[in-house]
C-alpha cells in the first residue's frame, strides 16, 4: 500500500506543477482528483472486506448449485419411476404374465415389453422381469441384447433384500443403490462396474393386488453422472449424493467416504438446525460441509470442501482485485488527460463534415469516439447521411432480400424424420427378407436423397411423381400391405413446374395422421388435373380423418406471419408459404376432411409461371 500511495503522491505533484489558467488543465486536475480518491478509497474498503465476502459467495454459489444439481438428480429418479409404469398395457402385460406358461403370444408379448424397456434409454444396461408363480426370469442385456428365460431354481432371488422391500413397498416399487456393500447383490448375473444402481417395481393384479412379476430396470451412470458434473469440484473436494436412509448413490472420493462413514459425518448431516451448513474435522485437515436436502424424496447432496482451499480462494481474489484497482487507476488518469485535451478536436471535424454536406456532398462519414454527447451527435449525423442518400431504393431493396431469405430458408427445410424412418425399415427388412429387397431400398433412398439436396427449386411434375414412387417404396417397407397406393395423372401436365418436395409434404402428413393412427389398410390417392387456369394436385386418404376444431387451427395458422406463428404443422405451413412467395396469394393449399378421410391440394397456375417481384 505504500507504493500505491507514494506513486499517488508523486501524479498528483506533476499535475500540480503543470496547472495553469487553461480550462483543459483544470479539468484534468479535477478530474484526476476524483479518480484518485475513488479508486483508493474502494480498494481500501475491498481489501478489508473481500475476504468474508468471497466466503460468503462460495457458500451461497454451492448452495444455489447443489440445490438445482439435487433437483435434477430427484428429477431424473421421478423420470425413471414413471418410465417404469406400464400405463395403459397394464391390464396386457398382466394378462400375458398369467398366461406365459401356456401361451406362446403371451411370451412373445413379455419379450416385446422387455425390449420396449430395454430400447427407450440408452443408460439401461440390464432388465429383468421376474415371475413370481413361476420362479423364472426374463432377460435382455447390453452385452446380450436378446430377450432371454432362465429358471430360478432354488427360489434364490426370492430372498434378496431388495425383493422383500419390494414387494412390502406400498408404492410397489425400490431403489437400489450398487455401491453399498450392504446391498450390492441382486441374485442376477449383474456387472456392479457398469451398473451403478438397480430400480425395480411390482406388478399386481387389478383384483386382489397379489404380486405376479416384478421389473428390475439397471442402470449406468452415464446419464447420472452428466447431471453430477454440473457441480464444479476441485480435486480436494469431495461429493456424495444418499437417499433418505444415507445409502449412497454417488461417491467422488471413496478414501475420504470411508473416513466419513466412521466419524460423526452423518450425525452432523442430519442434525437439526444445521441449515445444510456444518463443520468437520478429520485429523488435522477441517472442511466445510455444504448439503442440500430434496423435499419430496429426502435425497441428500453433500459437498466437503477443505478450510484452506476456501480462504486461498479468497486471498487471490483480493490480489486480484487490489491488481485490477491498480490498473483501472492508472489507465483513468491517461484517459483523463488525453480526453482533457481532445475534447474540442470532435467539435471542429464535425463542424467540417456538416459544411461538405451542406454543398450537396452526402459521401462523408464524421468520426465516433466515446459515448458522450459529441459522439452521439457525430452518430445521428452519420446517420442522416445514410438515410438521405438511401432513401429512394431501401425499402424496394428490403423486401426483395425478405422474400429470398425466407424463401431459401424454406427450401432448405428437411424432415429428419423421413430419413429415421427410412432406415429403420431397412434395418427391419435386413433382418427378416433376402438381399434383392434391400438393394431395391437403399437404391429408392439413394435417389429420394440425391433429389432432395439438388439445388432446383422448382421441378416438373413428372420428376416429383418419381420422386414420390421412390419414396412409397420406403414407405410401403415400413408400412407393408397396409398401405396402398393410386396414382392418376396423365403425361398433359407432365411438364408442368412445380416447388420440389412439395406433394411429398402432403403424402408425409396422409401417412402421419392416416396411416400411422390406425391399425387398418388405408390408400392413399395421388392425383393431378387441370381445373380452367389452374392445375390441382391431391392427395387423398381413406383414413380417420381431421377433428373439425385441429383443421380450423391448421388452416387459420397458413396465413399467419412467421413471427407470430405457433403451430406445429410446419410442414404445411412451409409449403403454403413457398406457393404464394413464388405464385402469389391465388396459390395454395385446400384441405377437406370428413370420417371418410382426408383430401389435401395444392393449387397453381397451370403453366406454373412465377409471379413478378
Amino acid at each position: 500500500m505504500s507504493n500505491i500511495h507514494n506513486l499517488v503522491r508523486r501524479f498528483i505533484r506533476f499535475i500540480y506543477v503543470r496547472s495553469t489558467s487553461k480550462l483543459v488543465n483544470k479539468l484534468i486536475l479535477l478530474f484526476a482528483s476524483i479518480i484518485i480518491l475513488v479508486v483508493v478509497s474502494i480498494t481500501f474498503i475491498s481489501y478489508k472486506m473481500i475476504e468474508t465476502e468471497s466466503v460468503n459467495n462460495d457458500i451461497s454459489s454451492n448452495k444455489s448449485n447443489l440445490r438445482l444439481v439435487n433437483k435434477n438428480l430427484a428429477n431424473y429418479y421421478t423420470e425413471i419411476k414413471q418410465f417404469s409404469l406400464p400405463g395403459l398395457r397394464y391390464a396386457d402385460l398382466m394378462s400375458a404374465i398369467e398366461n406365459e406358461s401356456d401361451d406362446y403370444m403371451a411370451q412373445l408379448y413379455i419379450e416385446d415389453y422387455l425390449r420396449s424397456l430395454f430400447y427407450a434409454r440408452q443408460d439401461v444396461e440390464h432388465v429383468y422381469l421376474y415371475l413370481v408363480n413361476a420362479s423364472k426370469y426374463y432377460y435382455i442385456t447390453r452385452e446380450n441384447p436378446t430377450v432371454k428365460v432362465n429358471y430360478d431354481g432354488e427360489s434364490k432371488i426370492p430372498e434378496e433384500d431388495w425383493f422383500k422391500k419390494t414387494i412390502e413397498s406400498a408404492e410397489y416399487d425400490y431403489i437400489q443403490s450398487l455401491l453399498s456393500s450392504e446391498e450390492d447383490t441382486t441374485g442376477y448375473a449383474i456387472d456392479t462396474e457398469r451398473s451403478f444402481m438397480g430400480y425395480h417395481r411390482t406388478h399386481r393384479t387389478l383384483i386382489d393386488r397379489e404380486p405376479q412379476a416384478v421389473v428390475s430396470l439397471f442402470f449406468s451412470q452415464e446419464n447420472h453422472n452428466e447431471i453430477i458434473r454440473d457441480i464444479p469440484r476441485t480435486e480436494r473436494e469431495s461429493l456424495i449424493f444418499l437417499n433418505a436412509n444415507d445409502v449412497p448413490f454417488y461417491v467422488s472420493d471413496d478414501q475420504i467416504f470411508e473416513k466419513q462413514l466412521g466419524s460423526d459425518f452423518y450425525a452432523l448431516a442430519n442434525a437439526e438446525g444445521t441449515d445444510g451448513l456444518f463443520e468437520w474435522s478429520e485429523g488435522d485437515e477441517r472442511y466445510l460441509v455444504i448439503s442440500d436436502l430434496e423435499e419430496t424424496a429426502n435425497w441428500q447432496l453433500i459437498k466437503s470442501i477443505p478450510y484452506d482451499q476456501i480462504y486461498e480462494s479468497a486471498e487471490t481474489s483480493r490480489n486480484v482485485s487490489i491488481g485490477i484497482g491498480l490498473i483501472f487507476l492508472l489507465v483513468s488518469l491517461v484517459l483523463v488527460s488525453l480526453t482533457s485535451n481532445a475534447i474540442t478536436k470532435p467539435l471542429i471535424h464535425l463542424s467540417r463534415k456538416m459544411n461538405r454536406v451542406s454543398l450537396g456532398n452526402f459521401d462523408v462519414e464524421a468520426e465516433v469516439r466515446g459515448r458522450d454527447e459529441i459522439s452521439l451527435l457525430s452518430r445521428q449525423f452519420n446517420e442522416m447521411v445514410v438515410r438521405t442518400n438511401d432513401l429512394i431504393n431501401e425499402r424496394y431493396k428490403m423486401k426483395l432480400v425478405e422474400k429470398s431469405a425466407i424463401l431459401k430458408a424454406l427450401e432448405a427445410e428437411i424432415n429428419p424424420h423421413f430419413l429415421y424412418n427410412a432406415l429403420q425399415a431397412i434395418s427391419t427388412k435386413s433382418l427378416k427378407s433376402g438381399e434383392q429387397e434391400i438393394a431395391e431400398m437403399v437404391d429408392a433412398l439413394a435417389l429420394t436423397l440425391r433429389y432432395c439436396i439438388s439445388g432446383q427449386d422448382r421441378v416438373r411434375l413428372s420428376d416429383e411423381m418419381k420422386h414420390i414412387e421412390n419414396y412409397l417404396v420406403i414407405q410401403k417397407a415400413r408400412f407393408g400391405a397396409r398401405l396402398h397406393v393410386n396414382y392418376d395423372w396423365n403425361d398433359e401436365i407432365s411438364a408442368l413446374e412445380i416447388p420440389k418436395l412439395s406433394i411429398q409434404t402432403l403424402v408425409e402428413n396422409s401417412i402421419k395422421h392416416g396411416l400411422e393412427k390406425v391399425s387398418t389398410t388405408v390408400t392413399i390417392d395421388i392425383q393431378a388435373r387441370l381445373e380452367d387456369e389452374y392445375a390441382i394436385i391431391s392427395v387423398i386418404d381413406d383414413g380417420p380423418g381431421i377433428f373439425p376444431e385441429q383443421l380450423d387451427t391448421i388452416m387459420s395458422s397458413l396465413d399467419v406471419e412467421w413471427e407470430d406463428w405457433k403451430g406445429e404443422s410446419i410442414g404445411l405451413k412451409n409449403l403454403h408459404t413457398r406457393l404464394r412467395l413464388i405464385y402469389g396469394n391465388e396459390a395454395g393449399i385446400q384441405i377437406s376432411t370428413d370420417e371418410a378421410g382426408t383430401a389435401m391440394s395444392i393449387r397453381i397456375p397451370k403453366e406454373g409461371k412465377r409471379m413478378n417481384v
